[in-house]
């Protein structure tokens, strides 16, 4: 008898390079007139609500350590967070983002720290290499840092509608304890 093998899995480039053909599809075909257009639109909605559907169910079988690991996947939890069905909240998978990112901001001389969620928009803390000094987005060295972790953070969490920075907390000055202690009279 012969031994099953695996079907193979696509690499993250693979990927990547679907769903933007895939995208290119869909946008070719919404902006085809016609009937045909509208049907294989309609046939892609359907198709996507009933993937959400089954993914959902995956999920309501899988114990706390399969969908911790379900999760964890990126192609997976991005489908989840498109179908609404993501077992974290966006603060969380927000939080996450800005930590596998921390290594990287560090290894360019700065570090970045995640601050919470105000209302719909997520706060981080951007240092030194990192700098956040121009809105967390655009301009100056810090920029392309303070993009990825928009765009890592926003990916993860879409619910989300923005990332701002939080200002660093000044250094506490220093006050020699001499200084404390000598009193002059006057």
């Amino acid at each position: 008898m012969a031994e099953a093998t695996a079907p193979a899995r696509l690499a993250g480039p693979d990927v990547e390079a679907r769903l933007a053909r895939l995208d290119a599809l869909l946008e070719e075909v919404e902006s085809a007139p016609g009937p045909a257009a509208r049907a294989a639109t309609d046939a892609v909605r359907l198709l996507t609500e009933v993937y959400g559907e089954a993914l959902a169910r995956v999920l309501d079988h899988a114990d706390a350590p399969l969908a911790a690991r379900l999760t964890d996947d990126e192609l997976l939890g991005h489908l989840l967070v498109l179908h609404d069905i993501h077992p974290e909240p966006p603060e969380q998978r927000a939080a996450r983002a800005v930590e596998r990112l921390r290594p990287a901001v560090r290894e360019r001389g700065g570090d970045v720290e995640w601050a919470g969620v105000d209302g719909d928009v997520a706060r981080v803390r951007l240092t030194s290499g990192g700098g956040c000094g121009s809105g967390c987005g655009g301009g100056g060295g810090g920029g392309d840092v303070s993009d990825a972790v928009r765009e890592a953070v926003l990916a993860m969490a879409p619910e989300l509608t923005a990332v701002e920075p939080v200002p660093q907390a000044p250094a506490p000055a220093f006050v020699p304890l001499t200084m404390l202690k000598r009193r002059d009279a006057p």
